[in-house]
C-alpha cells in the first residue's frame, strides 16, 4: 500500500513539474512576443526596408495592402485603432503619404514613434510639364539631367510638412538614397530597442552593400546604352534618371492620378515617333489604356516596369523584393534602350 501511495505521489509531482515547465515555456513565448517592437510600415518599399533591418526582432505590419496604388490611398478607422497598440509607424515621406498629419492628430497613443524614412534625403522638385524642354540641371551631378524633375539642394529635414506634390516622393528608386532610408530605419529601431542595436547595424551593413552593388550595376549597364529616353506611365523615375543620365517622359505626372489631355497625348506620340522609341513602360497598378493607345499609334510595344509601389501577384509568388525587382527593371531598361 505504501508503495502504491509513493508511486501516486511521484507521478503527481512529475505531472505538476511538466505542467509548470509548459506554463513557463508558454509564458516565455508570450513575453518574447510582447518584447518585439510592433511596427507598421506605409508603402511597400518602406515595408521591405524595415523588414530587411528589423528581421525577426520586430512584428511588422503593412498598412497599404499590396496591389493598391498608394498615391490616392486614405487610412480608415481600423488603422487608427491598430496604431493605438503600436510602437512605431514608418512612412516614406516627401509628400507621398499626404494623410500622415491626419493620423498623427487622430492617434492617442503617446508612445507611438513616427519615423520618416526619407528624412535627410536630397529631394527632386516636382516640376512636371509636357514641354519636353529638358534643360534642368542636377545639382549633385556634373552632367545634364534629362528629366521633367529638378534636383534641389534642399536637405529634407521634415520639421515641417510639404505641400503634396512639391517633391518627387519615389526616393527609393535611387539605390544610394535608399541606403539613407535604411540608415534612418536602423537608427529608429536602435533607439526604440537598444538591446538589438548590433543586430540592426549588421543588417544595415549587409543590405547597404547589396544596394551599392545594384547602383554599380545600373551605372555600368546604362552608361553604354545608345538611347537615353524612356516613356513611362507616370513620372515615378525622377531619381533613377537623375542618377544614371536618362530622360523620362511621363504619360501622367508624379501623382499618377490624372490623365493627359489631347494636346499632351499628341506631343507624346510625336516624340515617340521622332526619337524612334520602341518601348512604352506601363505599371501593374495603373490602367494601361492610354499607354496602349500610344502603342497602337506608334508601333512601340508595352512592357511592365515596376516603380516598387507594390508587387505583382507573380512577384509575390516568386519571393521578389527590392533588390530583385530593381535588377529586373534594369534588364528591361537595357533591352529597351539598346
Amino acid at each position: 500500500m505504501k508503495k502504491i501511495s509513493l508511486l501516486i505521489m511521484t507521478f503527481t509531482l512529475l505531472l505538476l513539474a511538466a505542467c509548470g515547465n509548459k506554463n513557463a515555456t508558454e509564458k516565455s513565448e508570450v513575453v518574447d512576443s510582447q518584447e518585439k517592437l510592433k511596427v507598421y510600415a506605409s508603402v511597400y518599399p518602406v515595408y521591405d526596408f524595415v523588414d530587411k533591418i528589423g528581421g525577426d526582432k520586430i512584428e511588422l505590419i503593412s498598412v497599404i495592402p499590396n496591389g493598391e496604388e498608394p498615391h490616392g490611398w486614405e487610412p480608415d478607422q481600423k488603422l487608427l485603432k491598430d496604431l493605438e497598440s503600436a510602437d512605431m509607424f514608418v512612412y516614406s515621406g516627401a509628400g507621398l503619404e499626404s494623410w500622415v498629419e491626419k493620423v498623427t492628430e487622430s492617434v492617442q497613443n503617446k508612445n507611438l514613434k513616427f519615423v520618416e524614412a526619407s528624412k535627410g534625403v536630397e529631394l527632386i522638385a516636382n516640376t512636371h510639364n509636357h514641354d519636353h524642354e529638358h534643360d534642368h540641371e542636377a545639382a549633385e551631378h556634373n552632367h545634364e539631367n534629362h528629366n521633367h524633375n529638378e534636383v534641389t539642394e534642399h536637405e529634407h529635414d521634415h520639421d515641417h510638412e510639404h505641400d503634396h506634390g512639391a517633391y518627387d516622393p519615389h526616393v527609393w528608386l535611387s539605390p544610394t538614397r535608399a541606403i539613407k532610408e535604411l540608415e534612418n530605419i536602423t537608427m529608429a529601431l536602435s533607439e526604440a530597442d537598444p538591446e538589438n542595436t548590433e543586430y540592426y547595424k549588421e543588417n544595415l551593413a549587409k543590405y547597404s552593400e547589396e544596394f551599392k552593388k545594384v547602383d554599380e550595376e545600373y551605372k555600368a549597364k546604362l552608361a553604354t546604352v545608345p538611347n537615353k529616353t524612356i516613356v513611362v506611365s507616370h513620372e515615378a523615375y525622377g531619381y533613377l534618371v537623375a542618377d544614371y543620365g536618362l530622360e523620362q517622359i511621363g504619360i501622367t505626372g508624379i501623382e499618377a492620378e490624372t490623365e493627359p489631355d489631347a494636346k499632351t497625348m499628341k506631343e507624346i506620340i510625336q516624340l515617340v515617333k521622332e526619337k524612334n522609341i520602341k518601348t512604352i513602360f506601363t505599371e501593374e497598378l495603373l490602367d494601361t489604356k492610354i499607354a496602349d493607345t500610344i502603342s497602337s499609334e506608334t508601333g512601340a510595344k508595352t512592357v511592365r516596369l515596376n516603380p516598387l509601389e507594390g508587387l505583382s501577384e507573380e512577384e509575390v509568388k516568386n519571393g521578389d523584393e527590392y533588390v530583385s525587382v530593381m535588377r529586373a527593371n534594369l534588364d528591361k531598361l537595357v533591352e529597351a534602350l539598346s
